[in-house]
Formats: C-alpha cells, sequence, structure tokens
C-alpha cells in the first residue's frame, strides 16, 4: 500500500490501473476491479488499485462530512482480497485538489506506476475542477503508451448500483436491498476498544467500534451478527449512534453479544447489521433504558433465530 505520488516505482513489469473512490466496494466496484486484475494478468503486470484518503467528498464537505460506507482499513484488505497486487490511498489535500488532471496522468499513472491500461467507472472525474475525463485519459494514453477503458454501469433487478443508491437504502433501513447492491451484508468492522463500561452494568457489555472521525451511513438499534470471534457469526444487538440517554457526544458502534462471556479488547470484529429496530432516543433515566434494551434484545433475538447464521469464511 502507498500513500504518496512521488517514490520508488512500485510495478517494474508495469500495471493495469482501477481508479475510483470504492467507498462500499459494492457490484460495481467489483467489476471495476476485476476487469483490472484480469487485464494485469493477461498483460504480465501488477493490478494496481488507486483511491483517495480522505475521499474527495468528504474533503470538500469540511465538517459536514457525508456518510461513509468503508473505512479505509477495510477498503485496503477488500481490494486486496479482489485481486489487486497493490493499493495506493493518494492523500487528498488542498495541493492534490489543485493539481490539473494532465499532471495526474503524467506524474501518477506514469511515472510512479507505469500504466499499461488504466479503468474507471462510468462519468469518471478526476483532477482540478474535475478537468479530467475518460477522453482525456485516452488522449493522454496515445501519447504515453496505455490504453484507458470505461465500464458499463453495473444494473440489479433494475437499479443502477451506487454508493449513493446503497447509503439511501441504508439511511431508509432497507438493510437487505443495500445488501443486495453490495453483494453481501453491509457491516462495519474494527478494533474493539474500551468504553465506559456503563453497558455492563446495565447487564449489556458491549463490544465498541470507533468510527475515525468517518459519519456513518445508518444509525439506531440494529438486530446484528458479529464476525471474528468464532467459526459461526454470532447473533447480538447493536446501537450506533451518540447515546444521548448517557449524553455522548462520539458516535460509537456498540455491539451486545448474545450470550457471550469473554475479553475481546483488541480484537478485530466485523457487525453485520441484519435488520433496523428502530431509531435512537433519549429516555427518561436509565430504568426506562433498560426496559427498552430488553425489548430491543428479545426483538432482535427473534429475527435471528429466523435467518440461521453463514460460517465465516
Amino acid at each position: 500500500m502507498f500513500r504518496d505520488v512521488h517514490g520508488l516505482r512500485p510495478c517494474p513489469r508495469g500495471s493495469a490501473v482501477c481508479i475510483g473512490a470504492f467507498d462500499g466496494l459494492h457490484l460495481g466496484h467489483r467489476a471495476l476491479v476485476a476487469a483490472a486484475v484480469n487485464r494485469a494478468r493477461a498483460l504480465d503486470a501488477e493490478a494496481v488499485a488507486l483511491s483517495f484518503e480522505p475521499l474527495p467528498r468528504e474533503f470538500f464537505a469540511g465538517d459536514a462530512r457525508p456518510p461513509r460506507l468503508t473505512l479505509p482499513r477495510a477498503k485496503i484488505a477488500g481490494l486486496l482480497g479482489l485481486g489487486a497486487d497493490r493499493v495506493g490511498l493518494l492523500r487528498f489535500d488542498a495541493a492534490f485538489a489543485a493539481r490539473p488532471a494532465e499532471d495526474f496522468v503524467r506524474e501518477v499513472l506514469v511515472g510512479r506506476l507505469g500504466a499499461r491500461e488504466v479503468w474507471v467507472g462510468p462519468q469518471f472525474r478526476f483532477g482540478h475542477r474535475r478537468g479530467g475525463d475518460i477522453a482525456l485519459l485516452r488522449r493522454m494514453g496515445a501519447e504515453h503508451g496505455f490504453a484507458a477503458h470505461e465500464i458499463e454501469p453495473v444494473m440489479h433487478a433494475g437499479e443502477r448500483v451506487s454508493a449513493t443508491a446503497i447509503r439511501n437504502h441504508l439511511q431508509a433501513g432497507e438493510l437487505e436491498q443495500a445488501g443486495r447492491l453490495l453483494g453481501r451484508p453491509y457491516a462495519i468492522g474494527g478494533r474493539v476498544v474500551r468504553g465506559r463500561q456503563l453497558g455492563r452494568t446495565l447487564g449489556y457489555p458491549t463490544a465498541n467500534l470507533r468510527l475515525g472521525g468517518r459519519t456513518a451511513a445508518l444509525g439506531g438499534i440494529f438486530a446484528v451478527r458479529v464476525h471474528g470471534i468464532g467459526a459461526l457469526p454470532l447473533p447480538g444487538v447493536a446501537s450506533l449512534g451518540t447515546r444521548p440517554t448517557v449524553d455522548g457526544i462520539e458516535p460509537l458502534l456498540e455491539a451486545h453479544v448474545f450470550d457471550f462471556d469473554g475479553d475481546l479488547y483488541g480484537r478485530r470484529i466485523d457487525v453485520e447489521f441484519v435488520a433496523h429496530l428502530r431509531d435512537e432516543e433519549k429516555f427518561a433515566d436509565l430504568d426506562a433504558l433498560v426496559v427498552q434494551m430488553d425489548r430491543d434484545a428479545a426483538e432482535a433475538r427473534a429475527i435471528l433465530g429466523a435467518t440461521p447464521a453463514k460460517a465465516d469464511a
């Protein structure tokens, strides 16, 4: 994985490069990565997935960051899992935003990566004021010796697969529809951190995941399955939000695993969202909160009991 525009050339045999935000690694992203990986193998070159952190839309939005589907670590792991030999998460800052599209092609695609083919999604734009597109890539490719390709939009059940569509489904609590476009159930992963341990005193100890300053694409109380503890994902109930009853500030994902007693601190887990139970709300006191938590747990157990879990790969 590399972060910088300049540096040692990591692909001595050249590369087939796919470029995108890759937020969510949905079916469209998978088609784009697969195209680059297949061509890299045919060319005896390296497959490079090139993205940006923060995402450009996050950088330009400032404090009003749009919802994020995938955190950086999960994106890197996912791209490598799809066959990319190298992943570039280029630092997107003011200087990078001001870089002309032509400079990006010359310095990154040609100079750093030795691109032999470049693959992008539909209507891809890049560079200062979004001045670069597939036409510019093809024109400069003819000059610098690479071919540029744009994949067709990926459709599923009449709906175009996009991160925007997935965010809309998640925000509406439509987890099954979001999962169809993702090609898998929606989940958030991370390393379990220590919280205030209030849940333990209420009878609901939780495994807590921080969001790293990103805005989640959904919120509320959910029936979940937790991956990374045993051979099978374990059922549970989770809250994702700021915990208004206890005056929380930082958004946090708190997952209570049913009938589990063990130390998860420091372990990497993935919390799969199965069903939205209700929105987050502020209760008059902790006793009222516990009453509702009991109801949430019972509802989650019923939902999860009706849909058997599948073994983790």
